[in-house]
């Protein structure tokens, strides 16, 4: 090594040594290019086809055996391995990028998203900490946000797994504001065992699990009834502070939802704003898919309330259409992530020059050291595609949820179940003369059990994947609308599949002696 005479040490050049995992030499390079291309060019072709594939295919039980393999020892070239993923895994994957996937909240994808993932899986960067560009874009992220939601300058953020991780950063801070930063040291003592939070019947199950990794016990979340919208009912949880209050108890924290997993209502988040306010109380938002509803102009009023949030929940893998994962927390205040998480470590310490600088660093604000650059696919995301044009993206799921519901309302072979909010749909096939005819009217146990064998049925056709659940104990065809890529024409095929599906069931079936109808394995194809 060398000094030019700027200063500047000039670097050699060094052979590659065995051990490396790189191509050998320029020609392996230039074969793993060539390769590279092939697997893009694969992948491209895969997102520009799907609507010509199934959503979904079982697993046959040969491959199921087949990846139970022992660790090779030896290396296995990237085009074997290419072709095993085309045929053993692209095939088999869950179809959320698939316009006819309707189950879960889960985001589609784009394009721009895969090669953003590609491009920060080769900078291969840890975004836990030091002064490095992969920072400055997640900050760009955090900024944004804090644009969206009305935060003050104040508030920090940080990019997760997903909600649920968001959800728990959301009850840790509050938790330590509660008890203050001692107990991160003494741990929760008395006061923690009498701390109480509070969130609707409807909401998340990851709020309760939070709950439980905060070690303030699942039995320790209050679940406040909901009403006939299947919101959050605040006179009741008035009621259920006072009571709690009154048995010397501690309520600390309030969690409405912005978008409940079953029906996609949205709590009064403003009445709890006021409500925590006043008792003061921290006031979370659990906005896994619905907050981002705010890039909406048409749908942003139904989040009222939001802006006035403590800290904010969401996933930019869902309405955001960023690849998985990237999940997201917003806190109002930085000072109180900080002192929720923030360490001292000795091989963490800082400077003001050199990698060592750039303070405060994400892993101040988090349980996670050792983090992937998520922050540049949601960047690419909302660049490529700009505020109105996701928001455009975002009302339209919510137009094509009111058309379902519609078409629903006016077949008397199906039965809503439950207010549309945003854009998820919950029906059930009930079925109409002369289907019925061959059999005696099915009671709501059977009623139940055909529902969800009518799930199964359109899954293993590959139509359309919806999902159920559970809507006053009855179950559900659950019809959420998320994709980017779903049009009309996708309800149209999912109706279709889902009369087909329920005229062989209540015409051509045997029935049990439980009532639910079956099918044999001919009639069912």
């Amino acid at each position: 090594m060398t000094d030019t005479a700027a200063g500047s040490p000039t670097l050699p050049t060094l052979p590659i040594q065995p051990t490396s995992l790189d191509p050998a030499d320029p020609a392996a390079w230039e074969a793993f290019r060539a390769q590279a291309h092939r697997m893009l060019d694969d992948m491209i072709g895969h997102l520009r086809t799907l609507r010509e594939q199934p959503v979904w295919r079982p697993i046959p039980a040969a491959l199921r055996t087949r990846w139970r393999e022992p660790l090779p020892a030896r290396p296995v070239p990237v085009a074997e391995l290419h072709e095993r993923f085309l045929a053993e895994v692209l095939p088999h994957a869950v179809g959320n990028a698939h316009p006819r996937f309707m189950g879960w909240v889960q985001g589609a994808g784009t394009p721009e998203g895969l090669l953003a993932e590609m491009l920060a899986a080769g900078l291969n960067a840890n975004v836990g900490g030091r002064d490095q560009m992969p920072l400055e874009v997640e900050r760009q992220v955090v900024h944004w946000m804090r644009e969206l939601f009305d935060f003050p300058d104040t508030a920090s953020g940080l990019l997760v797994t997903g909600s649920s991780t968001a959800n728990l950063i959301g009850v840790l801070v509050a938790r330590t504001r509660a008890l203050g930063v001692d107990s991160r040291r003494d741990g929760l003592g008395a006061d923690g065992l009498r701390l109480v939070a509070y969130a609707s019947a409807a909401a998340h199950g990851c709020v309760a699990q939070a709950m439980a990794i905060a070690g303030l016990g699942s039995a320790a979340l209050r679940r406040v009834p909901v009403d006939a919208d299947h919101r959050i009912d605040v006179a009741a949880l008035r009621r259920m502070l006072a009571t709690d209050r009154a048995a010397g108890l501690q309520p600390f924290l309030v969690v409405g939802t912005a978008g409940t997993v079953d029906v996609g209502a949205i709590d009064d988040l403003d009445a709890l704003a006021t409500l925590c306010a006043a008792e003061r109380l921290w006031f979370h938002v659990d906005g896994a898919f619905g907050a981002l509803a705010r890039l909406s102009p048409a749908l942003a009023p139904r989040l009222a309330g939001i802006e006035r949030a403590d800290s904010l929940a969401l996933d930019f893998h869902k309405w955001g259409q960023v690849p998985y994962d990237a999940g997201f927390v917003l806190v109002r205040e930085q000072s109180a992530q900080l002192a929720a998480f923030a360490s001292p470590a000795a091989y963490l310490a800082r400077h003001p020059r050199g990698l060592a600088a750039g303070s405060p660093w994400p892993c101040d604000l988090g349980p996670d050291l050792s983090r992937g650059f998520r922050a540049l696919k949601v960047w690419f995301t909302v660049m490529a595609h700009g505020r109105e044009r996701l928001g455009a993206a975002i009302e339209a799921s919510c137009r094509l949820a009111r058309r379902l519901a519609e078409r629903v309302d006016a077949d008397a072979r199906l039965q809503r179940l439950a207010p549309v909010a945003l854009n998820i749909v919950c029906l059930r096939y009930v079925g109409a003369a002369p289907d019925l005819a061959d059999g005696p009217p099915l009671d709501e146990a059977a009623l139940d059990a055909l529902n969800a064998e009518l799930v199964a049925d359109l899954h293993e056709s590959g139509v359309a994947a919806p999902s159920t659940t559970t809507i006053g104990g009855r179950t559900a065809v659950r019809v959420a609308l998320v994709n980017h890529r779903t049009v009309e024409a996708d309800l149209d095929l999912l109706l279709e599949a889902l009369h087909h599906f329920g005229r062989l069931r209540l015409r051509q079936a045997r029935v049990s002696g439980s009532g639910l109808p079956i099918l044999s394995d001919e009639s069912s194809r």
